[in-house]
């Protein structure tokens, strides 16, 4: 889909990928909706995409898991803007570590990376379909893919957006409407910066896993990655490569590739000393 002249929702877009995106957006030509839980977050980035497109932008704030908030987040982008073209579906969280994570640290995972997916798209694909046209893209993760060291809430909750995100394209993908599964590894966002470092063993674990598996991309870069695959129609969204050599080589042996993770976290904990 060509971005240009489209109207865009993305959340979590306060800061990291999804302030990226918002603006990487405008300056395609699309009319952008800033959204966060953050909502001073969210104004910041729209204040500063509004100065070189003033009437591309607004921002707003609430939870993107929250149906009422999404339902009135769309009505108020097509009262400003006109029906929603895209929607970025990139808020997410670290959720808990280990099996001591919380009850509440599950749930928040799950409703944040998989249900605020889930009631988006109840909102907005039918009527795509009914205009033959719309576009979804799933901020996931490599460990949606792969798996994520440290965090068991993460791993598990960012499969489950992969999932659904290609359950969407199967369902869907032959009536108009397009989806894109974001997978990247490391990114220079808050989310690796303090999501992962709560000072446990396992969130060092988990912090030095995705740092050490590869190049740590700027937010700016993956948004154009994104923005290239969308006017592609490519469903698989990697900014970086190796993964796909990895996620091979965990379909062609799937106990070898076990084995494997398991030494990289024996490796990666003597490192830490622990």
């Amino acid at each position: 889909m060509d971005i240009s002249g489209k109207v865009a929702i993305v959340t979590g877009s306060g800061a990291g990928i999804g302030a990226a995106l918002a603006r990487r957006l405008a300056a395609g030509g699309a009319r952008v909706v800033v959204t966060d839980l953050d909502g001073a977050a969210a104004e910041r980035v729209a204040t500063e995409i509004a100065v070189d497109h003033p009437d591309s932008v607004i921002f707003s704030a609430g939870d993107a898991a929250d149906e009422a908030t999404l339902r009135d987040l769309i009505a108020r982008t097509e009262a400003e803007f006109g029906p929603v073209d895209l929607f970025f579906a990139n808020a997410g969280i670290a959720g808990g570590l280990g099996l001591d994570s919380t009850e509440e640290q599950w749930n928040a995972a799950l409703q944040i990376n998989v249900m605020a997916h889930v009631r988006a798209a109840k909102l907005l694909v039918p009527g795509w379909v009914e205009r033959g046209s719309g576009y979804f893209v799933t901020t996931a993760s490599a460990a949606g893919l792969l798996t994520q060291l440290g965090s068991a809430p993460y791993s598990v909750s960012k499969h489950g957006a992969v999932a659904f995100a290609e359950w969407l394209s199967v369902t869907y993908g032959g009536k108009g409407i397009g989806v894109s599964c974001l997978c990247p590894m490391g990114v220079q966002t808050a989310l690796l910066d303090t999501g992962f470092s709560a000072g446990d063993p396992s969130a060092e674990l988990a912090a030095r896993a995705v740092r050490t598996a590869g190049e740590v991309l700027d937010p700016a870069d993956v948004a154009d990655i994104v923005v290239d695959a969308v006017a592609d129609g490519r469903f698989l969204i990697l900014p970086h490569p190796q993964v796909l050599e990895f996620y091979r080589h965990k379909g062609s042996d799937y106990d070898r590739w076990i084995l494997g993770m398991r030494r990289y976290q024996e490796a990666l904990l003597a490192a830490d000393g622990v």
